[in-house]
């Protein structure tokens, strides 16, 4: 984007750049040093407020905030910053110092302009609502959003007052409790912007404001009565209701304290920001924001894992045009990818074309768009393209012969830098990689069902896996925007090993006579997106039983036939896809009764603990470098309530001693496979840095070191 403008005079400091043109006009370059991307730390917002005050003095005709970045305008605050917050005062402090300096914006005498262009996010945002216009880049990268209840608290500079003000309850209610951002157009008809732009009239547009000087955006009049005194008290327990059908108070405290304050301050006055810095820093001092923020970190941790590769990673073939296959396809062409999909014959890749044509329209929109991304993929029943593959991806069935057997058909084929990859859930990559002329290409890339959503891929490092062959690997999973997680060979990964015992405890738990809808139900109550039941259906019954006994039979285990789950497979009924499963399913959602009678007391723990017993017994042998790594394969991979901070955390913040004593009381009661694991020392060392298992130690039965 363009910089600078001939005739401007200006200055530099750290983190912006000011410029006065010869009409007066002040020109805001936001661009933090040493950073692709502006956030505002609190040196950030010290250096503006500086700012500000000299603009206030020169007397400006008008004043536009832009950004030098080009990646966008403004990410939100600096996130790290909140790990240091020690008390409900210092998060007071650092959130009305921040409030203080955008309400300076907001008090300049002249018109102000914020020039957006790619985001503008959280904090951002909130800068931009403290002017008086706003103008954008109106391209498919732009996005405005106030994600802030994502980390577990809500907007705190201004954003629950301000964005109520301009575009009304209903709108910024969506914007703040959802924390979803808005794209282009949305964002115009919402109120939220004043004008769409192409790139080279940005700088144009926002002069044309302080020209004209517009009346600023305001809400309808129906949005602004709704702000009244005695309207918003008639009002507000319909909010609070629709919300609480979706997620709890005691879990997730922020989306109810953004309603509380509307509903106290109408969203006017200075005790509304007030009350707005008051709330958020005593939602800094709950569990939910310190775990949330640190899941947010975790996630950060994984995106910069992944460096870059210098292989080419354009073309990708797909071999296996199941369900598997065909999504792991479409979304590599979705994300730009040349891709070919391979299967014994073209009949069985129409149905995969067919699921990819639907993800294109309802991801892209755009049918110009949607039909480049479905030109991107291309059927290759012959496996023509092998020999052109930068990435090659097995997705058949699970058995390891026969991908022994299609390894060795195609390696000689391959180019000598390509990538092999196996979707495999559950078979150990050193067994594939048997036979391989050059092993150390191989490496697992465990994507995770449904594809398009979920957003874990397991990068499994095999014992002859090259270090290359797995960077190129991560590489690969950041170039489709998932999360890379770094993890050794052995049965079911991370992932599927946890999962295993969770969902075998849910069938016992059904086998003692408890219902599945109780058990479901149970499960939801702690915070898992859904219960083990309805899960296993969504998984599929065969591939669930499939991956169980492969588990099972690496790590030493038996897995006996519980709440008839062989007989439900060799009747067909397979879950979901089938229609049936362990329940009915209708358009997609299983047929549930509503539960008679409480669930046992134990069952959250025979269900919660088993699962994270597992967690321990994959640190202990080392499968993945540390405890923090755990934690991510599990919330990212299984949608782990994000709220506890992690399996791990959980254990961690409930008490070490407290967990193995319940276990050991489960042991008693429900038998050895309670045990606790020998490796809770390690989740005790976890909390203070020392939680790695040194010399990731080969595999052994749970409870033997």
């Amino acid at each position: 984007m363009d910089t600078g403008e001939a005739g401007m005079s200006g200055e530099s400091g750290r983190h912006w750049r000011i410029e006065r043109d010869a009409e007066g006009i002040v020109w805001l370059w936001a661009d933090k040093a040493d950073a692709s991307a502006n956030v505002l730390s609190s040196e950030v917002l010290r250096e503006l407020d500086r700012h500000l005050e000299a603009i206030r003095a020169g007397e400006p005709r008008g004043v536009v905030v832009l950004s030098a970045k080009k990646s966008g305008f403004i990410a939100g605050a600096d996130i790290k910053e909140f790990t240091r917050i020690t008390s409900e005062d210092s998060g007071y402090r650092l959130i009305h110092s921040g409030q203080s300096v955008l309400e300076r914006l907001a008090e300049l005498p002249c018109p102000t302009v914020a020039a957006l262009h790619g985001f503008a996010l959280g904090g951002g945002l909130e800068l931009a609502l403290a002017c008086r216009y706003r103008v954008a880049v109106g391209d498919e990268r732009l996005a405005l959003g106030l994600p802030e209840v994502q980390l577990g608290i809500h907007p705190g500079f201004g954003g629950t007052v301000r964005s109520v003000q301009l575009i009304g309850v209903k709108a910024a209610m969506q914007l703040m409790l959802t924390g979803k951002p808005v794209r282009a157009q949305q964002a115009l008809r919402l109120g939220l912007l004043d004008q769409l732009v192409e790139a080279n009239e940005l700088r144009s547009a926002a002069r044309s404001f302080i020209e004209k000087r517009p009346a600023p955006h305001r809400p309808p009049l129906l949005q602004r009565v709704l702000s009244w005194p005695l309207v918003r008290q008639l009002v507000q327990p319909s909010l609070a209701a629709e919300l609480a059908s979706k997620v709890r108070r005691d879990q997730y405290p922020a989306p109810y304290a953004i309603i509380d304050l509307w509903s106290r301050y109408g969203a006017r006055g200075p005790g509304a920001f007030e009350g707005e810095a008051r709330s958020i820093a005593r939602l800094f001092a709950t569990d939910t924001a310190r775990n949330l923020i640190r899941v947010f970190l975790l996630q950060d941790r994984l995106k910069a894992s992944a460096g870059k590769s210098g292989a080419p990673l354009e073309r990708v073939h797909v071999v296996g045009a199941g369900v598997m296959g065909a999504d792991i396809a479409a979304w590599a062409a979705l994300r730009g990818c040349r891709v070919t999909l391979q299967d014994r014959e073209a009949a069985l890749i129409e149905p995969a074309l067919a699921r990819a044509r639907e993800l294109f329209a309802k991801r892209l929109r755009d049918p110009q768009k949607a039909a480049a991304a479905l030109e991107r993929l291309s059927p290759d029943p012959q496996g023509a393209s092998v020999g052109d593959a930068d990435v090659l991806i097995e997705a058949i069935f699970e058995n390891l012969e026969a991908k022994r057997a299609l390894f060795a058909a195609l390696e000689p084929r391959l180019k000598p830098q390509a990538l092999l990859a196996t979707n495999t859930s559950s078979i150990d990559i050193g067994q594939l990689a048997e036979g391989l002329a050059r092993p150390g290409r191989l490496v697992g890339l465990h994507f995770f069902n449904p594809v398009a959503q979920m957003p874990l891929i397991e990068v499994v490092a095999g014992p002859a896996s090259a270090p290359e062959a797995l960077e190129s690997a991560s590489a690969f999973a950041r170039k489709l925007d998932k999360l890379p997680l770094p993890c050794r060979s052995a049965p079911g990964f991370i992932v599927n090993r946890v999962l295993m015992p969770y969902l075998q405890e849910a069938m016992l738990a059904a086998a003692d006579g408890v219902p599945f809808e109780a058990i479901d139900a149970t499960a939801v109550e702690f915070g898992m997106p859904m219960g083990p039941i309805e899960l296993a259906d969504v998984v599929g019954l065969d591939v669930a039983a499939h991956v169980g006994q492969i588990v099972a039979r690496g790590l030493g285990r038996t897995v006996p036939d519980l709440a008839g789950l062989r007989e439900r497979v060799e009747l067909g009924k397979l879950g979901r896809k089938s229609g049936a499963g362990f329940y009915l399913w209708r358009e997609g959602k299983p047929v549930k009764r509503s539960p008679v009678g409480a669930a046992p007391a134990d069952l959250s723990d025979r269900l919660i603990l088993s699962l994270v017993n597992e967690c321990v017994a994959c640190l202990r042998e080392g499968i993945a470098a540390d405890a923090d790594l755990i934690d991510a394969a599990v919330i990212f991979g299984t949608g782990f309530a994000p709220f506890r901070g992690g399996p791990l955390v959980y254990a961690r913040a409930r008490g070490v001693d407290a967990v193995v004593e319940r276990l050991e009381y489960l042991a008693n009661r429900y038998g050895e496979r309670f045990q606790p694991d020998a490796g809770w020392a390690l989740v005790a060392g976890a909390g203070n840095g020392t939680g790695k298992a040194e010399g990731a130690p080969s595999l052994a039965s749970r409870g033997v070191e």
